[in-house]
């Protein structure tokens, strides 16, 4: 990493495209199939039959469903357990698409990823601020004295469903203190929900932010610079939560990322 935030902006910025516009990104993401809606475990449109097991999905393949497993043609079982990161990596593939295991809050789900999308042929770029040294922000990490808690949130696909959240990040906008409910990563990183006075108009109706782990006394940068658009407003089968209570800025924040752009 450079000493120059605003070129460290931009390489960050270039690797955001290449991860959006990726073959297997979110972009060509064409279902979230949950197999409770599909008893008898066919799901329209994608080949094999697929069974919850406990902590495993089964995966039953006949010959002319063209099914790999971690490369390999299959036939007959696999069992199968969620894919996991960020951005999972799928051990199924099927006619150049990939089917990623997901499991929340007990319940599984297929997931297909298609490079031919109509979404990922569409896509021309994002609408993006440039790099403002005014929108990184000195903040401080506050951790619940309770210890994470869990929320309802409504969630894009109309369901809800438990957010977990860890404390809250305090910072100053024009000297006035705002802050934003935070989830904290495995890693130690945060992350937030958020939508402020642009939301829904100038900008996507919500956006993800990820600061880095605090530093031992709580300090963090709040860079409004590195908003995310949040993977739904690249495919609509995504479940992103919406912003909990709170999360909502009553300034506008016209940084980061803004909307996708379409050809």
């Amino acid at each position: 990493m450079s000493t120059d935030p605003e070129q460290d902006w931009k390489h960050w910025h270039q690797q955001r495209i290449e991860t959006v516009s990726a073959p297997y990104g979110p972009l060509s993401l064409t279902g979230t199939h949950w197999l409770s809606d599909y008893p008898e475990g066919r799901i329209p449109d994608v080949p094999g039959q697929w069974t919850a097991d406990g902590d495993e999905v089964v995966l039953t393949v006949s010959p002319e469903d063209g099914i790999t497993v971690d490369g390999e043609p299959l036939t007959g079982e696999a069992r199968l357990t969620a894919d996991t990161g960020r951005i999972p990596e799928s051990r199924v593939e099927a006619a150049g698409r990939r089917l990623v295991v997901l499991r929340r809050e007990g319940l599984w789900a297929i997931r297909v990823f298609d490079p031919e999308s109509p979404a990922r042929r569409a896509f021309a770029g994002m609408e993006v601020t440039p790099y403002d040294a005014k929108w990184a922000l000195p903040g401080r990490f506050r951790p619940y004295a309770e210890g994470r808690t869990t929320l309802q949130i409504e969630n894009a696909d109309g369901r809800e469903r438990g957010l977990g959240l860890a404390g809250e990040i305090a910072f100053d906008i024009d000297g006035t203190e705002h802050t934003l409910q935070v989830a904290v990563e495995d890693d130690g990183s945060l992350w937030a929900v958020f939508a402020d006075a642009t939301s829904g108009d100038s900008s996507y109706r919500f956006r993800f932010l990820r600061p880095p782990a605090p530093a031992p006394d709580g300090t963090v940068t709040v860079d409004f610079n590195r908003a995310l658009l949040p993977p739904c407003a690249f495919a609509d089968h995504f479940i992103c939560p919406f912003p909990p209570p709170g999360n909502t800025l009553s300034v506008p924040v016209p940084a980061g990322e803004r909307n996708r752009i379409d050809r």
